[in-house]
């Protein structure tokens, strides 16, 4: 397969395996914008996977490209992405995302992708290959983007407590399920405002390896539309096994803890987006559900499957690494 002149047809191809991932991702990570507005009842799944895709998707209308930036140039030095590397990375995170998907696991999609990368760009030219500040700060996100969530979300609870003190239980109640529609919606855009980026920048750099581009690394709109359609379309059709997961067995939730729980998430990858770091959606929600539940005492949280989530948390990145590396070495016995 020559790096600098793969056929069209096979250009297309890559391309759709992309979009796929695209796909895999919305279908992924549903519960990270929906399994609060669902498991407090707000909304039934049916709209509540609707109301979701349509934020993911305008989410392109509000954010910058840094991200996208950040996974085309600053994960694998951009001179060595190839088709094959491309093709190694993409299955690396389709095939872990598909393993976490059947067992309800939500591990994050994002940082599969970035495993792939990392798996099939150091299997093609070594460990020269990393752009090392990328990878330092995508992997300082795994523990910081959780962190930030579950104390956002516990300083909103203590906020919110405070303003709603005089307020009856039930007059609380109505208030919150109207707000988290506002929170849905805020996380919703942030979530595809950075995960639809992360395939945003696989396509550019593909396209940029190929003499594509004019110009500099750029990420053309029509990448940009079709990303955010893909996404959408994958979080419309939803993740029932991990919604339920992230909706009530980490812990139960009312509509208060839920609009604090989608916000302090929401602010967290509204940063995120802006500062160009891919962190994983399903990492920030999970530390502010945890936050939430911790707010009320710490044995309202079921630690055991927080424990268990942060476990895939650790492996995914290598275990998506090794996976992309295998199908890297697997196209070149067809070069």
């Amino acid at each position: 397969m020559d790096a600098a002149n793969i056929a069209f047809p096979l250009l297309v191809t890559l391309i759709i395996i992309a979009l796929a991932f695209d796909f895999l991702n919305g279908l992924h990570d549903a519960a990270n914008s929906i399994a609060t507005i669902v498991s407090t009842r707000v909304l039934r799944p049916q709209y509540a996977v609707a109301w979701a895709a349509f934020f993911n998707f305008i989410a392109f209308l509000f954010f910058g490209l840094h991200v996208a930036e950040t996974v085309g140039k600053g994960i694998v030095e951009a001179d060595i992405i190839d088709a094959q590397v491309i093709f190694g990375a993409l299955m690396g995170a389709i095939s872990w995302n598909l393993i976490t998907w059947a067992l309800g696991i939500p591990s994050s999609s994002s940082h599969a992708l970035i495993g792939g990368l990392l798996g099939a760009g150091t299997a093609k030219a070594g460990l020269a290959a990393v752009v090392w500040s990328g990878v330092f700060k995508t992997s300082a996100a795994i523990f910081m983007s959780p962190a930030i969530g579950m104390f956002l979300a516990l300083m909103l609870v203590l906020i919110t407590s405070w303003l709603f003190v005089r307020f009856t239980p039930l007059a609380a109640d109505r208030w919150f399920r109207k707000l988290q529609f506002v929170s849905a919606s805020m996380y919703s855009l942030g979530h595809g405002g950075n995960d639809a980026q992360k395939t945003m920048g696989i396509i550019a750099v593909l396209l940029y390896s190929q003499g594509m581009l004019q110009g500099d690394f750029h990420v053309p709109f029509w990448v940009v539309i079709s990303c955010q359609a893909a996404m959408g379309l994958g979080t419309l059709f939803g993740g029932w096994k991990i919604v339920h997961t992230m909706g009530s067995k980490i812990t139960r939730l009312t509509p208060a803890q839920g609009f604090c729980a989608e916000t302090g998430g929401a602010i967290t990858l509204f940063a995120a987006n802006h500062f160009g770091i891919p962190v994983s959606t399903t990492h920030t929600i999970t530390g502010a559900i945890v936050g939430v539940g911790a707010s009320r005492r710490l044995s309202a949280v079921r630690w055991n499957v927080a424990s268990s989530i942060l476990v895939a948390w650790v492996v995914t990145l290598p275990a998506a690494a090794v996976i992309g590396a295998l199908f890297y070495w697997a196209t070149t016995f067809f070069a």
